[in-house]
């Protein structure tokens, strides 16, 4: 304590409070960031800028996550219903196309279940394709098949039984073609009304579309079928 002009009393000047100063202030003000060089401060706006933008997409990734719509037609549906059949339908044709092509001798049953393999091939891409697409099972359980058209069976038309396969296996020769013609030839005809069915009721586009270009192909390798059945002199099996 000191005395002041007139006898006054004066008080010495208080401490500064240690909470508040800070180490890096040399007493001209703005402490670091304004003694601190443009690219510092730019790297440090960045940053903050960056990390704000990454906290951003992640909440609109999560957010789209609860919010997005199915995609596709439901489950149940004619589309997915036909895409699912007619996967099992095509998957025994293009087995028995495969057997023909590799063991028959004639040339003309060679190209004709090549074209079969090729076409149905392509055709079982597409279905499976979108099916996967639309979140779907690619294939329908077993013994619960055309459930989509009304009328639920444990099996399809046209499909060969395991003993129809294994006597289309064991034959050789004029034999083998004559049981591929035929069995193939039930086979187009019984998967018919499916196509048909998806060709008049289906909602999808493309698989409608799908639906129709089997209808004209299928009708015009049945007639091919027909023939050469006719040619070999045997007769088409019962539906």
């Amino acid at each position: 304590m000191s005395a002041g002009p007139a006898g006054a009393v004066t008080s010495p000047p208080e401490p500064p409070d240690v909470d508040d100063v800070d180490p890096d202030d040399d007493g001209s003000g703005g402490g670091w960031w304004a003694r601190s060089p443009g690219w510092a401060r730019a790297v440090v706006v960045a940053g903050v800028v960056l990390v704000l933008l990454l906290a951003g997409a992640l909440g609109g990734l999560v957010l789209g996550q609860r919010t997005a719509p199915s995609y596709g037609p439901p489950p149940g549906s004619i589309d997915v219903g036909f895409l699912q059949d007619m996967t099992v339908h095509h998957t025994q044709a293009v087995q028995m196309a495969v057997w023909e092509r590799s063991n028959t001798a004639d040339p003309a049953l060679r190209q004709l279940a090549f074209d079969i393999e090729s076409t149905q091939n392509q055709q079982l891409g597409m279905m499976q394709g979108w099916l996967r697409l639309w979140g779907q099972p690619t294939e329908t359980a077993p013994g619960h098949y055309m459930a989509w058209m009304g009328m639920p069976a444990s099996v399809m038309p046209g499909m060969a039984t395991d003993a129809d396969l294994a006597r289309f296996r064991s034959q050789t020769g004029p034999a083998l073609d004559v049981a591929f013609l035929q069995l193939m030839l039930r086979h187009h005809r019984g998967g018919l009304s499916m196509m048909q069915e998806e060709a008049a009721r289906g909602s999808v586009p493309v698989a409608v579309a799908l639906a129709r270009s089997m209808v004209a192909s299928q009708t015009a390798e049945a007639d091919t079928m027909t023939q050469m059945l006719a040619q070999r002199g045997a007769a088409p099996l019962p539906s």
